[in-house]
């Protein structure tokens, strides 16, 4: 890593938001985080993760089949949903995603309110088919090993090297919808 990639400790806490919260919660320490340059991000993930889409619709055009959503861990905080989710297959079942998200429900209409809470659709097809208006904006891109938490849900040994993003997914006002972490498999 080259001295324009080093980020001081505040910035790093900030990649690893809200999945830092997930591991402070359950009492795991977060595995250490390198931000990389998205542009130097190996592929297939730089077309996975560097780009200004909803990852559901990128995981399900890449794969070729839909997602299903499973929740591992949520709760929620007054107007604020927070959950742990793994995206997958719905062929084969295979992980195609470990996510953390912070969902601010108050800036969503009730019916894709309703459908975030349920749990079974991800957060980007709720979008796309509610026809809610969003962008999404990454705030960074990084490489994160897989510890003995999301390395036997994204079938990946314990060290293996995954690659993220932070991701901010706004309505037209410029207000956060959600923040999320997107770590996807070998």
């Amino acid at each position: 890593m080259n001295s324009s990639e080093q980020l001081n400790p505040r910035v790093i806490h900030s990649l690893a938001f809200p999945l830092d919260q997930f591991y402070a919660s359950a009492g795991r320490a977060l595995p250490e985080l390198e931000p990389i340059d998205g542009a130097r991000m190996p592929e297939p993930y730089r077309s996975l993760l560097v780009h200004l889409s909803d990852m559901t619709s990128t995981l399900e055009n890449f794969h070729g089949d839909r997602l299903k959503l499973e929740v591992l861990s949520s709760r929620v905080d007054g107007d604020v949903y927070q959950r742990e989710v793994l995206l997958r297959l719905e062929k084969s079942g295979k992980s195609v995603e470990f996510g953390a998200i912070l969902i601010h429900l108050d800036r969503f209409e009730a019916e894709p309110r309703r459908l975030i809470l349920g749990g079974k659709v991800p957060v980007g097809r709720v979008l796309t088919e509610q026809k809610v208006a969003f962008t999404s904006r990454p705030n960074g891109f990084f490489r994160i090993a897989a510890d003995t938490f999301t390395g036997p849900l994204l079938g990946a040994g314990v060290g293996a090297v995954l690659y993220a993003r932070r991701n901010t997914l706004s309505n037209p006002a410029g207000q956060a919808l959600a923040e999320i972490v997107e770590i996807l498999p070998l």
